[in-house]
């Protein structure tokens, strides 16, 4: 069964969800975004139309799919007449349990990936997490995902959050560093380039054994000589410095103070 389909929110993880449910056949009817350019742009992609007032959305849709900040969700449930509607976000964070005063079937579909606008994905490669607040919308969650992907797993919203935890780590704290590694070569002129085959090894050894086991450098070795020298190199930056001998810390407290 393919399904018309509002989009409340045009970000990141809207613009990818709502191009691939409709390359999957459904229909995606109406983008909801404040800001008229998001709104107008992917309302263009999907030939759909596009409002920046929620008082404006389209209320025969199949299901409501809200792609937008969790704080944000809240002040436009209160303002949507969406009584009774099939109701899903997209939030790791978030417990299905928001639309509960709004609606009788709600849920959430929640793709495991980083996401950029301008960056193609391939879906079928996302392991994709649903849950529903009753059987019916767990089936028809379950369809939807499996239209994307044939990893789909049913998970509750506590397992979710931490799901969600592991990947701000594993993902957006990853970045991070990569981010600083980058500031410190440039101050000396070198090319983060440099870089990139020591990330490629890295990001394909934990594919074939789990991180623990993969860990190297001077912390894993507890080389508080080479770990010294390294914060003396930052010592016009406390921030990196901080950083640097904390996660050293964690490292050496993970493999020698068990």
């Amino acid at each position: 069964m393919n399904y018309n389909i509002v989009f409340i929110g045009a970000g990141n993880l809207a613009t990818h969800l709502s191009q691939a449910l409709q390359k999957s056949g459904n229909n995606i009817i109406q983008v909801y975004s404040k800001t008229e350019a998001n709104a107008k742009t992917l309302a263009n992609k999907l030939d759909a139309s596009y409002i920046c007032n929620i008082d404006k959305i389209n209320t025969d849709a199949d299901l409501y799919i809200f792609a937008l900040k969790d704080e944000v969700i809240p002040s436009i449930l209160n303002q949507a007449i969406l009584k009774n509607k099939l109701l899903i976000h997209t939030a790791g964070s978030l417990p299905i349990e928001i639309f509960n005063q709004y609606t009788n079937n709600f849920g959430c579909i929640y793709p495991l990936q980083t996401f950029s606008k301008n960056r193609d994905v391939d879906f079928s490669q996302i392991p994709i997490f649903i849950e529903g607040n009753n059987n019916n919308v767990t089936e028809i969650l379950k369809e939807i995902a499996l239209q994307l992907s044939n990893n789909v797993v049913e998970i509750d919203s506590i397992s979710r959050a931490k799901l969600h935890l592991s990947a701000i780590f594993a993902c957006n704290f990853a970045n991070h560093l990569f981010t600083i590694a980058a500031d410190i070569l440039k101050s000396s002129n070198l090319n983060f380039d440099y870089l990139k085959p020591l990330i490629i090894e890295t990001t394909q050894k934990i594919l074939e054994i789990p991180p623990l086991q993969a860990q190297t450098g001077p912390a894993m070795r507890n080389d508080q000589n080479i770990m010294q020298k390294h914060l003396d190199l930052l010592a016009d930056n406390k921030d990196y410095q901080n950083l640097y001998r904390f996660v050293s810390e964690s490292i050496v407290n993970m493999h020698f103070n068990k």
